[in-house]
């Protein structure tokens, strides 16, 4: 499916160097007990330089030893193949390493790890992934939902072609304290509902995921939904069907 809609961008200046893009990976919990959806979103420090303050969803840049991590269960065939479109050099191993970098950056932020538990820990690649192994908790791809793909615009200083996954809060197997804190990445956490997203000072592309998000949550949440993609080109803002 190929649905694209061009709108008008930012009148952009001329740099003298454009930034490759990082590959990254973030992860939205969404709780859905009392049939109004929330999402857990954290808020920044204020001394970071990439979004000082702002709320966004856990996650970070796509990391080398996250495609060695195992899993307990692989992604979603149709998950799996919507991760390898558009991408220039697609594979099995690029798609779940992308889900495991939104698994791994949520732990290291929140402390929540999303997986099973089983008896032996799992065979860590790095120290990376070691929280894993000490709460025997093995990563779980299997209902893990893909709901967007972003390119910062050109001509930022940081710039990440980053995904967007979702799962829900019972996917959470282990809770680690004392991550959150004054001089942590995540200061807050706060448990948003989807419609409420609008009243916390948050990039505008979080809140476009969000309504994503809401739309696919009204559908019943189908892991195989289209995903859109979001990117600049020549100065307009392109929503692209993965």
């Amino acid at each position: 499916m190929n649905d694209t809609v061009e709108r008008p961008g930012p009148v952009e200046q001329t740099p003298r160097q454009t930034v490759p893009p990082r590959d990254a990976a973030t992860l939205i919990l969404i709780d859905r007990e009392d049939g109004h959806a929330k999402a857990l979103l954290g808020r920044r420090h204020e001394r970071h330089t990439f979004m000082p303050g702002k709320f966004v969803f856990p996650g970070g840049r796509l990391e080398s030893v996250d495609r060695l991590m195992p899993v307990a269960r692989p992604l979603h065939p149709q998950v799996e193949a919507r991760l390898m479109r558009r991408v220039e050099r697609p594979s099995v191993k690029l798609a779940r390493a992308l889900a495991l970098a939104a698994v791994r950056e949520t732990f290291e932020e929140t402390g929540l790890l999303l997986g099973v538990k089983e008896g032996a820990p799992p065979a860590i690649p790095s120290e990376l992934w070691s929280g894993f192994a000490a709460a025997s908790v093995h990563p779980d791809l299997g209902a893990i939902h893909f709901i967007a793909r972003a390119v910062t615009p050109p001509f930022r200083p940081k710039r990440f072609d980053t995904r967007f996954f979702a799962a829900d809060v019972e996917t959470i197997a282990h809770r680690l304290d004392g991550v959150i804190g004054p001089e942590a990445e995540l200061v807050e956490l706060v448990w948003l509902p989807l419609a409420d997203a609008a009243r916390l000072d948050m990039p505008l592309i979080t809140r476009v995921v969000i309504e994503e998000l809401r739309e696919r949550i009204a559908a019943g949440l189908p892991i195989d939904h289209p995903a859109p993609f979001y990117y600049s080109r020549r100065g307009r803002f392109v929503r692209e069907m993965l």
